[in-house]
């Protein structure tokens, strides 16, 4: 996993169709502007139905 440091405003280029940005950092929390084609789907890891069921199965083996 890569992981950057973003200061409000700036932005991270995900190939060259997708921007993010941030758009404020409020304590523990992180607002991002998501700048993408329309047909691109974008959904919350917690949305994903194949996240929940790797979820779920991973807490009842737990």
């Amino acid at each position: 996993m890569l992981v950057l440091s973003r200061k409000e405003s700036e932005k991270i280029r995900l190939g060259e169709d997708v921007i993010l940005t941030i758009v404020r950092v409020s304590g523990d929390r992180v607002r991002l502007g998501i700048q993408a084609p329309s047909n691109m789907l974008i959904l919350r890891e917690e949305l994903n139905p194949e996240a929940v069921k790797e979820t779920s199965e991973t807490s009842a083996v737990a």
